[in-house]
């Protein structure tokens, strides 16, 4: 499998802009603007625009020890590098004071309106990526706003159909269905939609990765790929003529293949993606090579968008004790992505 852009931040080649990158703290309770705040004291390659309330992270910055220099973000200067200890805020007041670790439904509605400032000025280009925190489902349904997370957000906001991608250095894994009860995996798997997903998979492998001819590995949904129609005739019916047509347009697709036997050295070693049917088919897999340095990318928006691996960890709020990996490694493929982007 090709390399996936690690932590290690990519630098822009000659005539390539700074990349300017929205990054959204997610729930102001949680870890969020923590690790944002921690992460800025480093020299980064890119420019960091927080939409965010800058009370908020110069009170995180104070509760954590450190130096923090909210500047005014101002769109009409070319991108340039965050200097360490500073940070470009596009600002979004909240909506009540904010206890670390302690959620309130009031700030509910500030969560979605920096997701949607960000994502907003994303499409219209302001922004050449989006970079998103960790947020809190619950408490945003809890204040009466309809919410199922993140991806379907953006993907309603964007009128575009969504594809989970995570990834760890040497590792891709692309998800057909979600977060789907397993009974009803299945039933969702038709046809149509597994070309779609792989259509947008392979499109942003070459738009967005910058890899010329992806070869994907696509897994079976049943035991052994269905073990010839004996354990299930979903590969016969359903994954195998998809995966012919679309050979058809010389595309590499390798599969269906039975999902114990995918992740081997030497399978992933000619592989530059692979589509797993559902979400514990693929993830844990991906999880135990690279938790907490895995990035969580949507496919099939207009926008780049990527997100962290984890969650909220509301217990660890105001603390240092966080991972930083997960939001380090998300900030350097947005930034990769954005400069294959400059070059396709």
């Amino acid at each position: 499998m090709t390399p996936t852009p690690s932590a290690e931040w990519p630098t822009a080649g000659p005539g390539q802009a700074t990349p300017r990158l929205a990054v959204t703290p997610g729930e102001p309770a949680g870890i969020g603007p923590d690790l944002l705040v921690r992460l800025v004291q480093e020299p980064l390659a890119a420019q960091l625009v927080a939409v965010a309330d800058p009370g908020l992270l110069t009170e995180r910055a104070r509760a954590l020890g450190l130096p923090l220099r909210c500047l005014e973000y101002a769109p009409d200067r070319p991108p340039s590098p965050n200097p360490p200890g500073s940070l470009m805020v596009l600002p979004v007041t909240l909506g009540a004071p904010v206890q670390p670790g302690r959620l309130d439904r009031a700030n509910a509605a500030y969560v979605l309106e920096t997701l949607r400032i960000a994502c907003d000025g994303t499409r219209a280009g302001v922004f050449d990526a989006l970079v998103t925190g960790p947020v809190h489902k619950g408490i945003v349904n809890d204040a009466g706003l309809p919410f199922t997370g993140h991806t379907e957000y953006l993907a309603e906001r964007c009128t575009a159909h969504p594809v989970m991608l995570l990834a760890t250095p040497g590792l891709r894994v692309a998800l057909v269905t979600t977060h789907l009860p397993l009974k009803e995996v299945a039933a969702t798997i038709t046809a149509p939609l597994l070309e779609q997903v792989i259509a947008i998979l392979h499109e942003d492998l070459v738009r967005r990765f910058g890899i010329a001819a992806p070869r994907i590995l696509v897994c079976g949904l049943n035991p052994h790929a269905g073990e010839g129609g004996h354990l299930g005739r979903e590969e016969i019916e359903i994954i195998e003529p998809v995966l012919e047509r679309l050979r058809g347009r010389g595309w590499d697709l390798r599969g269906p293949l039975p999902a114990d036997t995918v992740f081997v050295h030497e399978r992933l070693a000619a592989a530059d993606a692979v589509l797993a049917m559902y979400h514990d088919q693929g993830l844990p897999v991906l999880k135990h090579l690279g938790f907490g340095q895995a990035v969580n990318i949507t496919l099939g928006l207009p926008i780049i968008r990527t997100s962290v691996d984890h969650g909220t960890a509301l217990d660890l709020a105001g603390t240092d004790r966080a991972d930083l990996g997960s939001l380090r490694a998300a900030i350097a493929m947005a930034m990769a992505m954005a400069m294959a982007m400059q070059l396709h």
